[in-house]
């Protein structure tokens, strides 16, 4: 991480945005004095006396709390590692500075040391429940992006005990939010039961925390992704419609809820709400890659391809499910040598997927012009997807074809 001059930008900072800070963030400590001593003339020393020395103005840590929040929601986690680190050195028992350095040092994969910062802030501050949900999401940040799972195969299991504390923590608190705060432990422990593959738990979770936070569209969005997950493409479909009512600028749940009409069949209804979604959000690689999805179901090529293409530019990594539509508008084109290379990627980066390996494998079958056919690959690709699902019909019969 690159730190040089941050410090210095991050004070610069603090004094020209406190009033707008202090707004964003409660503060946990009264502004009593202002940021920089105002401009007066140099006192003029006796002579023979030593020089005064300035008093320096100390910065209250609520100051580098606002300023974190303000980083941290930008997305700008190094900046936002330094003001609550500053907060957290000023005044070691701010729970406001222990959570933001928390959830940011877990941003910037600094999983250990966030864990070690939640369970500071948990200790010192038991009735917190955003501080044990903080912490069950850092278990769960270390057990995702470690790629050795062996020294992290307990996370979920600590995960889950954590939340079985913030939920008796919530209860006892109670109070006026007491169902809303309950509801991000039940949508947190979805999250933990979806990663450990437990779907009727998950899904038992996410209805649970639907039931308390009725009209919240992330949880809403949650439980439909799960009805998916499990094959019930209806109750998908009626969740995130739900999530789309609940919030209507919602990029995501449109995208999605338009994604599942089209698979359903329904592209008449799918297409406006794909196109909605991307004008919603027209940076938004998931917004973009489903409206182009949504056109290529729709057998709207030209619109499919400049959809996929944009997102993909907008996010080249984190979504292969574009990869592999792109690939499948290559393939139906007879575009061999461009649909082997996107299929090749999405494979790769969702490796346990075996539809595009089976489409990967299809790809290599085929042969056109001066693409010869490849029967070797096309068999390891199909028995790659066999291993993974033996049921899968087309790869065995991609298997019968080219034995």
């Amino acid at each position: 991480m690159k730190y040089r001059n941050t410090i210095g930008l991050l004070t610069a900072a603090v004094i020209l945005n406190t009033a707008l800070a202090q707004t964003a963030v409660p503060a946990t400590a009264p502004v009593t004095a202002p940021l920089v001593a105002p401009v007066s003339a140099p006192a003029v020393p006796a002579p023979g006396a030593a020089p005064a020395k300035a008093a320096a103005r100390v910065i209250p840590a609520a100051n580098y709390v606002a300023l974190g929040v303000f980083y941290y929601d930008q997305g700008n986690y190094d900046s936002a590692y330094v003001a609550f680190r500053a907060a957290s050195e000023q005044d070691p028992r701010n729970p406001e500075a222990l959570l933001g350095l928390g959830r940011t040092q877990a941003k910037l994969r600094l999983y250990s040391a966030s864990i070690d910062t939640l369970k500071k802030l948990v200790a010192l501050n038991t009735r917190n429940t955003s501080g044990y949900v903080a912490l069950a999401q850092a278990y769960q940040a270390q057990y995702v992006g470690t790629s050795d799972r062996a020294p992290v195969a307990g996370n979920l299991d600590e995960a889950l005990k954590v939340l079985v504390d913030a939920e008796a923590v919530t209860r006892t608190v109670g109070g006026a939010a007491l169902n809303v705060n309950l509801s991000k432990v039940f949508n947190e422990r979805g999250y933990v039961y979806r990663l450990k593959s437990d779907v009727v738990q998950a899904i038992a979770a996410f209805r649970q925390a639907s039931v308390l936070n009725p009209d919240n569209a992330v949880i809403l969005y949650n439980l439909g992704d799960m009805y998916y997950a499990t094959g019930d493409l209806t109750a998908a479909i009626d969740s995130l419609q739900q999530a789309v009512v609940a919030d209507p600028r919602d990029a995501y749940s449109r995208a999605y809820y338009a994604k599942l009409l089209a698979l359903s069949g329904n592209t008449s209804a799918a297409r406006p709400e794909a196109a909605q979604a991307a004008r919603l959000a027209p940076t938004n690689a998931y917004a973009v890659g489903q409206y182009g999805v949504v056109s290529y179901l729709a057998k709207d090529n030209v619109t499919a391809t400049a959809q996929l293409q944009a997102a993909l530019k907008l996010d080249p990594l984190r979504y292969p499910e574009f990869y592999y539509y792109m690939g499948r508008l290559e393939l139906d084109q007879g575009l061999l040598p461009a649909a082997r290379s996107d299929l090749t990627k999405a494979a790769a980066l969702a490796s346990t997927n075996w539809e595009y390996l089976y489409y990967l494998g299809l790809s290599y079958e085929r042969g056109q012009g001066v693409t010869a056919a490849d029967r070797t690959k096309a068999r390891d690709n199909y028995q790659k997807a066999l291993t993974l699902n033996p049921d899968y019909k087309l790869a065995q019969d991609g298997m019968s074809r080219v034995k």
